[in-house]
């Protein structure tokens, strides 16, 4: 009788909602792993790369692993100028196998550092969405997995919180406008609508011909009630530069990671406190006040600047957290099949004479030249672009990807229509695909709109940020 009582009951009595079930509680896991090359590799970023002489501050993989008691995502952030499609999956390939996180749950991106070595192609001319890994590619993914396996290892019970704090100090719009007929021509012997990184303090300017986008997003992990774990940023602000001569430099990213330790207590206890500084969307910006120019100064000593600040900033938001200790984890992944921008038969002839007949002088670069050569490599591109985009969601945070230098526009309108309204975007994410202006821009054309800086079709832009969208709409 007492065993048929308890059947009725269980039968008559309606289960607990979904949300009164006990939450998993959250895992959180952080950190580095060592990715500087050796001394004698060329320092890329500009048009004419150099052998590096001296290691100013390391390079490193930053890592962050989240465990959510049914999923895990692992979040890298590598001190490179950007990270090859191929060179992504081959380091995801290894996390997958070597920690079971599926190699869609897996976010690598680059910060752009201009005094790191190549990581991104094996001919910065090349465009190709599959390739054999250099000696360094292959040693950068085993670093990258390496790292991931070690805050793997280190797992633990952890508290969660968002946050955000305005720095726009620091962050321009580098695309002007300037009065007509005071342009230079551009390499193709035409006059751009805008210029990038026009004379500072010239009479000559207009008005930026964007946005910036100041904000600096955050995530935050500690232990329950206890330290800091890590805190992963992102903030669109290009590299800043000013670096000494022939010095591998993880710019100002790694600054303010070693700054914000530095203001963290206890951050040195084991396991160390790990902090990750992902680029935003700063295809369009960077660290110079075009109106006031600021002083020359010595090496480093804006990078330390800015770094220092951003630290402070975000340091100061973190009395501020609202903190919990669940955090449903999910991804999608895509790989989107955006076209490789067109070379029309006029713009080709125009580099191949270019190419005939231009002079060539040691060490200095030509910048005629040097497109010459992107246009006619970008004529004959691998047949598919295989663009991959990524959305992650970390409880009511969305985290959305591009391969790109992405324009902050875009990053903006990607928070701006997020169904999860804490929300960001992170750029040169699994691979290397130059810049992405908005359609607008390429009628102003300008620097990040020229063929062989730009190697996309003019929609790439509204085409992904419609992915990510989707995506988002999915994991919401």
């Amino acid at each position: 009788m007492h065993f048929l009582f308890l059947a009725l009951l269980l039968i008559l009595v309606p289960s607990l909602p979904a949300a009164d079930t006990p939450k998993a509680p959250l895992l959180a896991g952080a950190a580095t792993a060592n990715i500087t090359p050796e001394l004698g590799s060329p320092i890329v970023g500009g048009f004419l790369p150099f052998p590096s002489t001296h290691v100013h501050d390391e390079l490193h993989a930053r890592c962050l692993v989240l465990d959510d008691g049914t999923t895990k995502l692992a979040l890298i952030v590598c001190d490179l100028l950007g990270v090859h499609r191929s060179l992504s999956l081959e380091a995801r390939k290894l996390i997958e196998t070597e920690t079971g996180i599926p190699s869609t749950h897996i976010l690598i991106s680059g910060t752009h550092t201009h005094s790191a070595t190549n990581a991104h192609s094996t001919d910065p001319r090349a465009y190709l969405s599959d390739m054999e890994l250099t000696p360094y590619q292959r040693f950068v993914a085993r670093r990258i997995a390496d790292g991931v396996r070690r805050a793997h290892n280190l797992l633990r019970p952890a508290e969660i919180a968002f946050g955000t704090v305005d720095a726009p100090e620091h962050v321009h719009n580098r695309r002007w406008h300037m009065k007509d007929g005071t342009a230079p021509p551009n390499p193709f012997g035409k006059i751009d609508k805008v210029k990038m990184n026009p004379p500072a303090g010239s009479p000559n300017l207009i008005e930026p011909a964007g946005p910036i986008d100041p904000t600096i997003s955050f995530i935050a992990l500690r232990e329950p009630n206890g330290r800091l774990i890590s805190l992963y940023s992102a903030y669109s602000l290009h590299y800043v530069g000013g670096v000494g001569s022939g010095h591998i430099s993880a710019d100002y990213y790694g600054m303010y990671c070693e700054a914000l330790k530095n203001l963290i207590p206890n951050s040195t206890e084991d396991p160390p406190f790990v902090a990750l500084m992902a680029n935003g969307t700063s295809g369009d910006i960077n660290n110079i006040d075009f109106k006031t120019p600021r002083k020359s100064q010595p090496a480093y000593t804006q990078m330390r600047h800015v770094a220092n600040d951003v630290a402070a900033k975000v340091h100061s938001a973190l009395a501020h957290l609202t903190w919990t200790n669940s955090a449903p984890l999910a991804a999608r992944y895509r790989e989107l099949d955006i076209q490789w921008r067109t070379i029309d038969p006029e713009l080709l002839a125009w580099a191949k004479e270019t190419e005939a007949t231009a002079p060539r002088i040691q060490g200095k670069a030509n910048l005629p030249l040097a497109y010459a050569t992107r246009i006619q490599s970008l004529a004959t591109p691998s047949p598919e672009t295989k663009l991959p985009i990524q959305a992650l969601r970390i409880g009511d945070i969305l985290i959305g990807t591009s391969p790109c230098e992405t324009f902050a526009e875009t990053g903006l309108e990607f928070k701006q229509r997020s169904p999860l309204k804490k929300a960001f975007m992170v750029e040169l994410a699994h691979g290397y695909y130059g810049y992405m202006p908005t359609p607008r821009h390429f009628e102003l054309g300008g620097y990040e709109t020229w063929p062989g800086t730009n190697n996309l079709e003019p929609n790439a832009a509204p085409k992904l940020l419609s992915a990510l969208l989707e995506m988002a709409a999915e994991l919401k």
